[in-house]
């Protein structure tokens, strides 16, 4: 304790020890201190280390955004595929019928050429989708891509078909995925891993009432509709369905499989074509679909070679799974669609033509 003056009986001045104080139970001892000052050390440590932590592994300038994703897709678009409505059986052949099938092999995009353009809809454009496509055969495609580019790049399909096929990707979406901050993926609200098919079927059917003629060169198809949320159920053709249960499908809902069936995509396309226009204005008018109950093409077109794109997945159990779409499409199922242009060759064209017509299986 520090000392403070006095005086003694003869008034002499002198030092004298500061009368000792009652401790106080409030007041931390040294001891006690040190743990304090420990306690803190180690807090601001800790508070440092996670700073460091988060600026090495935060998202870059403008990821936050990216990685908001679409409004959709929500439960109610999941339905359990017994669910599903029952497939319409196909109309019965007539005695002119076409019954044959051609399989154009192209692989399941196992070199991973993917982007978010559609030269088909938005020709001249990066990034005109605002949802990412899978392609299989032509090797070139891109929204810069035209008739003249397409005829001389390579292909993944055999026999020398350099035709494009292509379908927005279907994506896991119980995480981001690396594409996060891309066009078309995380900066289009579509997030997720994609999924590669497991299986991709490419079939050439026919007609239920007639033969069917050559497709010509450079005919582009489209069926299905990126904008059916907007534009109706209506416009929905491609259909969902299980590899184990064919009989029932949906347009509009994700089918929860049974376990050990893969979860599958079936485009089919328009096949009555006005025999004029390679493409129209809203590339669907130059083509339409036969009538549904008798399969007979409408009066002033002629059948062509029935396109039909198969996709199988091995998609996650549950509402797990979407496929991508525009951002204000909300991941929904009826937005599926594919996409075609022709580009066999004429002598590749009229096998698929002779095949489909004598019944054959090629």
């Amino acid at each position: 304790m520090p000392p403070y003056l006095g005086a003694d009986a003869a008034g002499r001045t002198s030092v004298v020890p500061e009368p000792s104080r009652p401790a106080d139970p409030t007041r931390p001892r040294p001891a006690r201190r040190r743990a304090l000052v420990d306690a803190l050390v180690a807090v601001v440590a800790l508070v440092a280390f996670a700073s460091v932590m988060t600026a090495v592994s935060a998202p870059r300038p403008g990821a936050a955004a990216a990685h908001a994703g679409h409004a959709g897709p929500v439960a109610a678009d999941y339905l359990a595929i017994e669910m599903a409505a029952a497939v319409r059986p196909a109309p019965r052949p007539g005695p002119a019928a076409s019954t044959g099938s051609f399989a154009a092999l192209c692989g399941r995009n196992e070199d991973g050429h993917r982007n978010s353009d559609n030269f088909i809809t938005a020709p001249g454009r990066s990034n005109g989708a605002h949802h990412v496509h899978d392609y299989v055969g032509n090797t070139s495609t891109d929204g810069a891509s035209t008739d003249e580019s397409l005829a001389l790049a390579g292909t993944t399909c055999a026999r020398g078909d350099r035709s494009v096929y292509f379908w927005p990707v279907l994506r896991d979406i119980r995480h981001i995925g690396p594409d996060a901050e891309r066009p078309g993926g995380g900066q289009d609200g579509n997030l997720g891993h994609i999924l590669s098919p497991a299986a991709v079927a490419i079939d050439f059917l026919g007609n239920p009432r007639a033969p069917v003629r050559p497709m010509p060169r450079f005919l582009r198809i489209v069926t299905g509709d990126a904008k059916a949320v907007t534009k109706g159920p209506g416009a929905a053709r491609a259909r969902w369905t299980c590899s184990g249960t064919p009989a029932r499908a949906s347009a509009t809902h994700y089918p929860l499989c049974p376990a050990g069936q893969l979860v599958q995509r079936t485009g089919e396309f328009p096949s009555c074509w006005n025999g004029v226009d390679l493409d129209s204005d809203t590339h669907r008018t130059h083509v339409t679909f036969p009538d549904p109950a008798s399969g007979a093409c409408p009066s002033g077109t002629v059948p062509i070679p029935r396109l039909r794109i198969t996709l199988s997945y091995q998609a996650p159990a549950g509402h797990s799974y979407a496929v991508d779409t525009f951002p204000d499409q909300m991941r929904k199922p009826v937005t599926d669609h594919f996409d075609f242009e022709n580009l066999m060759p004429e002598r590749l064209m009229t096998q698929v033509t002779a095949c489909v017509n004598t019944g054959g299986s090629c």
